[in-house]
């Protein structure tokens, strides 16, 4: 609901304005014509000169039925209007933008005007009579109901802005209706029985079907003045009774001429009356000074416009689709804007009239644009005689000037000359629509004597039938042939040929392009169309085929061939070496010199620059033109200015930069590509869904409601005529006058609705019409529509049955000889009754003068393709064999002539049912072929047939009924089918037939291929009723991580309980379960679980998660300490499980499995009585949150596992245990350390912030908010470590005591041994990769100079000396940093060995020293012996960046 503003296109030919309507055209003081045209609005730049489409509005779904601008100073750009969709919406012409809409009419919406009087009143009508006022400042609006009559049209006064006329259709009589009524200003002055004086009222002028206008005082409340149009004579003959019939009468009232009323008349005239005057004086015809000015059809709106040198123009809408500007002053017409009326089906440039451009037009009408007129940038010729259809094919005769052919859809074929008229019509019609035209040298049969044309150029027809006429340009009126014929002969070919829809001449005229509706497309030789070759490329129809142009600077790309299909794809074929040096056998191509891809729907037009090398223009459903460089294969331009489907195009032959399109939006559009934005396709599929179904639904609707109306003429919106949805055509109902162009309507409605419309016969009619259009476009359509309005035909309407034809044409044509004739052969018969000569009398002598009358006849059927005819001829003789034989040989065999075979012997029989089956399989009925087969007992070669086929399901139907089960036939039709399936990813079927050849392993592996948890889940099980352990076991295991990925908890414990042996595994995903479940509400776990168990709440057991976890396995697992075995067994799978190191950037949910496995192995020692591992395990589990920077994480997991004073006893000799403890114990300390320092500290984040620079990677990512500390709780079991999570005021000097722990002397030493190990091993690394670099620098060189003279060698240094001594500079380097690297690691294990420092991870040490430090500042509670031991451990192992941070306590 917006505009779409026109800056990407130079010049547009829009869509015609509506018909029918009392105001569906305006203009304000801008000089802003706005029109309704189908469902959308134009602007037009309205100059005295000139006009310029400068814009649309699009917003409504249907027909636009009324338009109307406020004429306020001002206002001007703001403007209304009205549709069939019951809405009205208010436009800004500036922003050209909606602006608001109502919706308060229930009915169609039938008039509509602005207050000239009050600028936010705006008034509208509808076909129940309802009138609505609306005030466009506040929104609010008032209806009210006068009378139950159809409002026709509507106009409020300038002077009293609460005056409101509303006319309706109130008389009964169909010559009564008025149609347009005009108010004007209030003339001071008595004129003619118009007396006003000093009076305050005001006139109105209407005009009526009556074919009088009337006067009409406001003040008097009468009429005061009657004018009858005038009777003109045009093109020398009268008014014609249907022309008047079809009047439409209206009427304006210029705004400076207050004396003057402007109306239409019967034919498209124009009349200026002049009110003070009488007589023949009292009006002038406009346009009268030149012959061709005026509409020729009837006028529907007209307005006027002063322009900037005062000058009043008055522009009108006619039936006959032009807009026309007249000169109020001097009553001549200033410029036509000619508009269009269907699709654009069609565009050519004429070869010899430079810039004539022909467009072919669904409305019925050709029409001819000179676009390189310089006066007038729109002068278009019309031509319309003789076609009465759409034009759906045009091309020019490429020598003779102005010579035009064209195609319509009901398949007519013509020829015009667009310099004297009218018309020739070729004899020969196709029966579908004509596709292509095209001009070429003749081929035979055609054979032109004489001079000049007649030796040079035929005329070809491509039509939906599938056929290519040949026509002879001077003898229309004879019979076309099909060149079909001429192909068959030339190339020996028996077959039928395949149905052709498009081809193409190349400029040279020696070979022409056929496309093919399988795809192909045939090159053949000119004139006797011998084949050169095929191209099997494109997959669908052939929609269009162009050779390159033969003038290029290249002379290569003569030969190339641009092919467009209902694939989105154009492919480029290289055909030279075909051409020149034609091969003796066909050549197939499958491979193209150029593809272009960016479309995404049919490509329907394909044009070649004729000034650029290589350059190609492509149209396509997807509503956009593409310009391509060809040899690049690559986009240059895209564009994006019609609103449909594009149908055609053509390149401009004189500005290299100009491209002309036209599409199925009623409009053509002259762009240039330099000025397009885009340059590739978009990759949405743009496609407008104007479908056959959709059209003749509703159609259907419409003719459903016509037919509730009772069309009589009573009340009825229209009378006689009947708005369609888009609005516009021949709505009268009667026929043309003599010289009057036929009803032309819209694309959609090409047929004339009437009220009088009272059988479904007729309604049938208009629906097949409506779905022309997709015939023409897809010869494809809806089967079931046509067949539905066949349907309708066939109950309505009996047909004459039509007469068969003869079995003997021949005699029977004898017998219709003059009279004289028939009783000499009676005489001949009475004299001669075994005369050969007389054939006609075989029937009456002997039998053998009546099998040589049966040979001549057969021969005549044979000969004209009647074969059928030919083998009754022989059977009659009962010569069975014999009708076989030709049956056989001409592909005419039936199933009659099959069920007589067996008389003629066993043998023949079988040899006729074998030729049969062939028959059939080229016709592609293999179902009946096989079952062909299948009676002479061939169930083997029946089989293959269908599998063959791709009918897989049909073969392994008959062979399990026809053969053995255990046969192998069988298994590998379920192999092969099952493969195929599994390719188009039809998996449950290809499942289904690995599950009948018993290979579940199969059938369970192609369900898993879809690697969903259902997909999962049912291959599994199938695995597991099959006796597939493993696999079963493989699948459970995948399905149940994806479920627990989704966080369906009891959906993965429901799958892994099926196997016993994943009972590890259960209690993995038990613990996980647990652990997300103890974690939601934190900032670690911010998913949702879809489903839990009842036992995962969250943790509130007082001694810990382990011991909630292992209540948990003892009651829903039945694990426990009394079951060692189990345990044992258990610990072992879990250990088996991967668990890789954990990185920095691992997500969550996979740092939550890893932390939950080392978890469970934990519980698992526990429960065994391994203090010692259980320990190592949590340790692990705990060091995970500080590996992968989480620092909260691994608070939490403190939290989890040591939530108040637990003591673990650890025996005393047992170092790793202790080792492990220590370690654990550090890293709890590690993290209330933090969290003491945070909540002393009175400012965090600069705390943070001093620190930034020092700290180790892991403390970057901690989380402030967490309280915990740690107490020195007496131990008298040989462990001295507690940690306590709990809040609370205690003393914080003893917890700050506690973490003397992290001042680890050994584990600082161990680290900084690491860091200096780490830092020398980047130094050598970096130092061989520099070497290496040298080296290959130095071997480069010299290669480079291996070719210098050998007495250059000895006049400088040897390059080999210096690079032994750089070698040996290099090895005693490498050597001194290997040394320090052994000296370094032989401390680190010294340092390490005996406290097993190396195996457990630790904090590090310096960080904690840093934080103790900082924290010494918030707290005077850290005893300075800590602080000493903290700045003597950074001063001696601390890096520079560390020294940094801790400056200002070192000093």
């Amino acid at each position: 609901m917006s505009i779409t503003p026109f800056t990407m296109h130079e010049r547009l030919l829009p869509a015609s304005p509506n018909w029918y309507s009392s105001r569906c055209s305006d203009t304000n003081d801008k000089g802003i014509l706005a029109f309704g045209a189908k469902n959308t609005i134009y602007l037009v730049d309205v100059t005295a000169s000139s006009s310029t489409v400068v814009g649309e509005l699009v917003g409504h779904r249907e027909r636009v039925s009324g338009f109307s601008f406020c004429q306020h100073p001002g206002q001007s750009h703001n403007c209304a209007s009205t549709s069939d969709d019951g809405t009205v919406k208010f436009w800004d012409t500036n922003e050209k933008v909606l602006v608001k809409e109502h919706k308060t009419h229930q009915n169609t919406i039938t008039a509509l005007h602005w207050s000239p009087g009050e600028k936010n009143l705006v008034v509208s009508g509808d076909e129940k009579g309802i009138v609505v006022c609306y005030q466009y400042n506040t929104g609010e609006s008032q209806s009210f109901f006068p009378e139950p009559r159809n409002i026709f049209c509507l106009s409020c006064s300038p002077h009293n802005w609460h005056y409101l006329l509303a006319i309706r259709n109130m008389f009964r009589s169909p010559n009564r209706h008025i149609y347009i009524p005009t108010f004007v200003h209030r003339p001071g002055k008595t004129t003619n029985g118009m007396t006003e004086g000093k009076e305050k009222g005001c006139y109105l002028a209407s005009g009526s079907k009556d074919q009088t206008i009337r006067i009409w005082s406001t003040l008097k409340g009468k009429g005061v003045m009657t004018m009858k149009l005038p009777f003109l004579k045009r093109r020398g003959t009268g008014v014609d009774p249907a022309v008047k019939e079809r009047l439409w009468l209206t009427v304006h009232w210029p705004k400076g001429k207050p004396t003057q009323v402007v109306s239409s008349c019967f034919g498209g005239e124009l009349i200026l009356w002049d009110l003070t005057k009488g007589g023949k004086q009292k009006w002038s015809l406009l346009g009268a000074s030149s012959e061709g000015q005026n509409h020729s059809r009837i006028v529907f709106n007209m307005s006027s416009v002063c322009v900037q040198d005062n000058r009043e123009l008055l522009l009108s809408t006619s039936m006959d689709r032009e807009i026309k500007c007249w000169d109020l002053s001097s009553l001549d017409c200033c410029w036509t804007l000619p508009t269009l009326g269907g699709f654009v089906y069609t565009l050519a440039f004429s070869p010899v009239g430079t810039g004539c451009l022909a467009l072919g037009v669904g409305d019925g009408m050709i029409r001819v644009w000179s676009t390189l007129s310089i006066q007038n940038k729109y002068d278009t010729k019309t031509f319309w005689q003789g076609i009465k259809s759409k034009v759906t094919a045009l091309s020019w005769h490429p020598t003779k000037e102005g010579s035009l052919a064209f195609g319509t859809d009901d398949g007519k074929v013509g020829l015009y000359c667009v310099v004297s008229r009218p018309p020739q019509v070729s004899s020969t019609y196709h029966k579908k629509t004509v596709y292509t035209l095209a001009w070429g040298p003749p081929v035979p049969p055609l054979s032109f004597g004489g001079t000049g044309d007649r030796l040079s150029y035929s005329l070809y027809s491509c039509a939906g039938e599938g056929i290519i006429l040949q026509h002879d340009p001077w003898k229309l009126a004879g019979e076309a042939t099909d060149i079909d014929r001429v192909i068959k002969d030339t190339n020996s070919i028996k077959h039928k040929l395949s149905p052709h829809t498009d081809l193409s001449w190349k400029p040279d005229g020696k070979v022409v392009a056929i496309g093919n509706e399988d795809g192909s497309v045939e090159v053949y030789q000119a004139p006797t169309l011998k084949l050169l070759c095929t191209i099997q490329q494109h997959h669908k129809i052939i929609n269009v085929l162009r050779w390159h142009h033969d003038h290029s600077s290249l002379p290569e790309l003569q030969y190339l061939l641009a092919s467009g299909s209902s694939n989105a794809l154009v492919y480029v074929h290289d055909l030279r070496t075909v051409i020149e040096t034609p091969p003796e056998i066909p050549v197939v191509m499958t491979e193209a010199y150029r593809s272009l891809a960016g479309h995404t729907a049919k490509i329907t037009g394909l044009a070649w620059s004729p000034h650029h090398d290589g350059r190609l223009v492509t149209v396509c459903y997807d509503g956009t033109a593409q310009v391509w460089d060809v040899q690049k294969e690559e986009g240059l331009c895209n564009y994006r200015g019609h609103r449909g489907r594009l149908l055609c195009v053509q390149w401009s032959p004189v500005d290299p930069d100009l491209v002309w399109t036209g599409a199925d939006d009623f409009t053509v559009q002259e762009w240039a590509v330099s000025k397009q934005e885009f340059t590739k396709p978009p990759k949405s599929k743009n496609v407008f869904l104007f479908l056959a179904k959709k059209t003749f639904d509703q159609v259907k609707a419409k003719l459903k409601a016509k037919k509730k109306k009772k069309a009589t003429g009573k009340g009825g919106a229209r009378a006689e005529e009947s708005l369609s949805l888009i609005g516009d055509g021949n709505k009268g109902g009667a026929s043309p006058a003599p010289g009057e162009r036929p009803s032309d309507n819209e694309e959609e409605e090409e047929e004339s609705e009437t009220t009088s419309i009272s059988s479904v016969t007729g309604s049938t009619a208009v629906m097949s019409n409506l779905l022309l259009h997709s015939v023409c476009l897809n010869p494809v359509i809806s089967f079931n529509c046509i067949c539905h309005i066949q349907s309708l035909n066939n109950d309505n309407v009996t047909l004459k049955k039509r007469k068969p034809r003869s079995m003997l044409p021949l005699s029977t044509s004898m017998d219709h000889r003059p009279r004289e004739d028939l009783q000499q052969d009676c005489l001949n018969l009475a004299t001669v009754r075994h005369s050969e000569d007389h054939i006609q009398l075989g029937l009456f002598a002997d039998r053998d003068a009546l099998y040589r009358m049966f040979q001549e006849e057969e021969e005549g059927h044979v000969e004209a393709g009647h074969y059928e005819s030919a083998v009754y001829l022989r059977l009659w003789k009962g010569d069975i064999a014999g009708a076989l034989q030709v049956a056989t040989e001409k592909g005419e065999l039936s199933d009659h002539l099959l069920s007589v075979a067996p008389m003629a012997g066993y043998q023949v029989w079988l040899k006729t049912v074998e030729v049969y089956v062939k028959q059939l399989c080229l016709q592609e009925q293999f179902l009946k072929a096989a079952s062909h087969l299948l009676s002479i007992n061939k169930v083997y070669e029946a089989i293959d047939l269908l599998k063959s086929h791709q009918l897989y399901r049909e073969a392994i139907a008959l062979a399990k009924a026809r053969l053995q089960p255990d046969d192998p036939v069988l298994k590998k039709l379920y192999t092969t089918w099952a493969a195929v399936l599994e390719k188009d990813g039809h998996l449950s079927t290809a499942a289904k037939c690995y599950l009948a050849v018993d290979s579940s392993f199969d059938a369970a592996k192609v369900i898993a291929k879809k690697n969903d948890p259902v997909s999962l889940k049912t291959a599994a099980s199938l695995a597991r009723i099959a006796g597939e352990s493993d696999l079963s076991y493989s699948l459970s295991l995948r399905c149940a991580k994806d479920l627990a990925s989704s966080q369906d908890w009891l959906g993965a414990q429901q799958l892994l309980s099926t196997h016993e042996s994943l009972l590890a595994h259960r209690l993995h995903y038990c613990t996980i379960e647990l652990l997300t479940v103890s974690l939601t509400g934190t900032d670690i776990v911010t998913w949702t679980c879809s489903s839990i168990h009842p036992w995962s709440a969250p943790c509130k057991n007082q001694d810990g998660f382990l011991a909630t976890l292992r209540a948990v396995w003892e009651r829903g697992f039945a694990v426990s300490p009394s079951n060692p075995e189990i345990l044992k067994a258990l610990h072992q799978q879990l250990k088996a499980i991967e668990n890789p190191q954990t990185t920095p950037n691992v997500p969550m949910k996979q740092l939550l499995i890893q932390l939950s496995l080392d978890l469970t192995l934990g519980a698992v020692s526990w429960l065994l009585g391994d203090w010692g591992a259980a320990l190592e395990k949590l340790l692990q589990g705990v060091a995970r949150g500080n590996e992968a920077g989480h620092f909260l994480l691994m608070s939490e997991t403190c939290r989890l596992l040591f939530p108040q004073e637990h003591k673990k006893m650890v025996d005393p000799s047992d170092e790793k245990a202790l080792a492990a403890a220590r370690s654990l114990e550090a890293f709890v300390c590690y993290q209330d350390l933090y969290h003491m320092w945070w909540s002393l500290s009175t400012n965090t984040a600069g705390a943070q912030r001093d620190m930034t620079n020092g700290l180790h990677s892991a403390s970057e990512n901690h989380i402030n908010g967490l309280d915990g500390h740690i107490t020195d709780t007496p131990n008298g079991d040989g462990m001295g470590w507690c940690v306590s999570a709990q809040n609370g005021d205690v003393k914080m000097g003893v917890c700050v005591n506690a973490c003397q722990v992290l001042l680890s002397e050994p584990h600082a030493t161990c680290q900084a041994t690491q860091r200096a190990i780490a830092k020398i091993q980047q130094r050598l690394a970096s130092m061989v990769h520099q070497h290496s670099q040298t080296q290959e620098t130095k071997a480069s060189h010299g290669e480079g100079q291996t070719e210098k003279p050998t007495s250059a060698q000895g006049s400088t240094p040897t390059d080999s000396q210096e690079s032994t001594d750089a070698g040996q500079g290099y090895s005693i380097f490498i050597l001194i940093v290997s040394l320090d690297i052994r000296v370094n690691c032989l401390d680190y294990k010294d340092n390490c060995n005996n406290l097993l420092l190396d195996k457990y991870p630790y904090p590090d040490v310096l960080e904690c020293c840093l934080v103790l430090l900082y924290l010494s500042k918030s707290s005077d509670l850290v005893p300075d012996h800590l602080k000493n031991e903290a700045v003597a451990l950074i001063r001696k192992y601390g890096t520079s960046s560390l020294r940094k941070a801790a400056q200002r306590f070192l000093s």
